[in-house]
């Protein structure tokens, strides 16, 4: 059924905008997070992390290959303990983030991820507009459910509330839990692409931090059909996919919640930043249920 109505994936790569993520100057608790360096300290600072080791690698190539570079990274993150949880420069971040993707040429990258990403690059639009939503769903699902991969059929006034809380709050911080306890990823939205990145990701490598998880939404059938299709695309090397499919779920608990006190988290993270409290977002997330499996894996 999916087969002549589905064209080439296109699953190729480009990272649209977070090669140019800036140092949010968010801090991970201090129970579980970055420890900041004093003079001299360097990588070792880095070690009280329990997720260091994902990223050692990386952490030492540039150590490396920019030992200025790693230095003043470092300098930045002792910077930013200075500041509140949830500070951020928003304004300067997107505009830098705009600057690189008109400055992308091409539809791929080393990242990975796939550029200015089009529904037409993996369904035949055309094809499927003869078919009622409930069919396009089935489509969607049944090509999906055997790639390793997220992905999922918004309802259009949900997506509605999404995507205009949004166009307010582009960024938030999530917490992913872990046996060892919460990794923090920071979603940015750059249209309709959300990004994610881990927390000690952007604060070891600023500038240069890579994507690790991108969800793709497209409302080209919303109007017509009520639906918006959603896939992704992540980095194998630091998400599998059920820890991607955490991050995406809490999306919808975060912005498309009915309940007030919920979203008005990532109003305060993008808005009112010195009230914003790490731990209110794990509250929510142990409440919901989300992750609970990745806990107990």
């Amino acid at each position: 059924m999916a087969g002549p109505l589905l064209q080439g994936c296109g699953m190729a790569a480009a990272l649209r905008s977070r090669a140019a993520l800036r140092p949010l100057g968010l801090l991970v608790p201090p129970s579980r997070g970055v420890a900041g360096p004093g003079p001299g300290h360097g990588e070792a600072a880095l070690e009280e992390n329990p997720f260091y080791g994902k990223y050692r690698h990386k952490i030492q190539e540039l150590q490396r290959s920019s030992p200025d570079v790693f230095e003043s990274r470092m300098e930045k993150r002792t910077e930013a303990k200075k500041q509140p949880v949830g500070y951020s420069k928003q304004g300067e971040f997107i505009r830098c983030m705009e600057e690189k993707a008109k400055g992308l040429g091409s539809k791929t990258s080393k990242g990975g991820f796939t550029k200015d990403k089009t529904l037409d690059s993996i369904l035949n639009v055309e094809m499927v507009k003869e078919k009622s939503a409930e069919e396009i769903k089935q489509i969607w699902n049944q090509y999906f459910s055997a790639k390793d991969t997220v992905y999922a059929v918004i309802p259009a006034e949900k997506f509605d509330l999404i995507w205009k809380r949004a166009q307010k709050c582009p960024s938030f911080l999530y917490a992913l839990p872990r046996k060892e306890g919460y990794e923090f990823f920071v979603g940015q939205w750059s249209g309709t692409e959300l990004h994610f990145t881990s927390l000690i990701n952007i604060q070891t490598q600023g500038e240069t931090a890579p994507s690790q998880l991108v969800l793709y939404h497209f409302p080209d059938l919303q109007k017509e059909k009520g639906i918006v299709l959603m896939t992704a695309e992540m980095d194998s090397k630091f998400l599998v996919v059920h820890e991607a499919q955490c991050l995406a779920n809490q999306v919808q608990l975060f912005y498309a919640t009915d309940r007030s006190e919920t979203y008005k988290l990532v109003e305060t993270f993008n808005h009112r930043s010195t009230e914003f409290k790490y731990m209110s977002v794990i509250a929510e997330l142990e409440q919901s249920g989300l992750g609970r499996e990745l806990r107990l894996g």
